[in-house]
């Protein structure tokens, strides 16, 4: 029987706590989710902009980008999806540990899996509810997904074929339907600045 390593915890002497002053802002996660094609990578890049011009650290995960490096050995299957947004969960919470904020913009179709990603982050964890319907989503599709999904050449699609479980209580519901990016985006930058003020 092979032997499990003891495994101890570093602790270092520079906390997040000193990042954060040396930033002169608190760190904080903004979690995008929604149907793809909802406009969630759209919308973090706009708010990631936003900030990093008023001075913020700032930095984006996104769905499609951490699919071909870190999460690359992954498939799209239930199983599959919630390791990926465990994954996503840990790296984000050390990106806040080293005191910047980070907007996570990721399908995370599963209520279970957001509550982890807010429960490993705890502190500044915004959730935004990025919603459009089905129906704009799909007329927002560049990559032919939702037709591929519909002819069944895509197997456990969000929204065809996977459910999507709507945010009980997010943080910002924001329709990009109906508000211009730059409306969406200042809906978010309203909710999350107040949360990174030095106290």
């Amino acid at each position: 029987m092979e032997e499990k390593l003891h495994l101890v915890k570093q602790c270092y002497k520079t906390r997040k706590g000193d990042r954060e002053a040396r930033n002169g802002h608190k760190a904080g996660c903004v979690w995008f989710t929604g149907l793809s094609g909802s406009g969630k990578s759209t919308l973090a890049n706009k708010v990631e902009q936003e900030l990093f011009a008023k001075g913020y650290m700032t930095y984006v995960l996104d769905g499609d980008n951490i699919r071909q490096g870190l999460c690359k050995d992954l498939s799209f299957t239930e199983e599959d999806r919630i390791e990926n947004i465990r994954r996503i969960s840990e790296v984000a919470k050390l990106m806040c540990d080293s005191g910047i904020v980070v907007l996570a913009a990721f399908v995370s179709p599963f209520r279970k899996d957001r509550r982890l990603a807010k429960e490993l982050i705890r502190e500044n964890f915004l959730e935004v509810y990025v919603d459009a319907p089905i129906e704009v989503c799909e007329q927002r599709d560049v990559k032919g997904l939702y037709v591929k999904a519909r002819r069944g050449e895509i197997s456990d699609f969000t929204g065809i074929s996977s459910p999507f479980e709507v945010p009980e209580f997010p943080d910002v519901h924001v329709q990009t339907n109906k508000l211009s990016v730059e409306q969406s985006a200042q809906l978010v930058i309203d909710k999350i600045l107040p949360k990174l003020q030095m106290d």
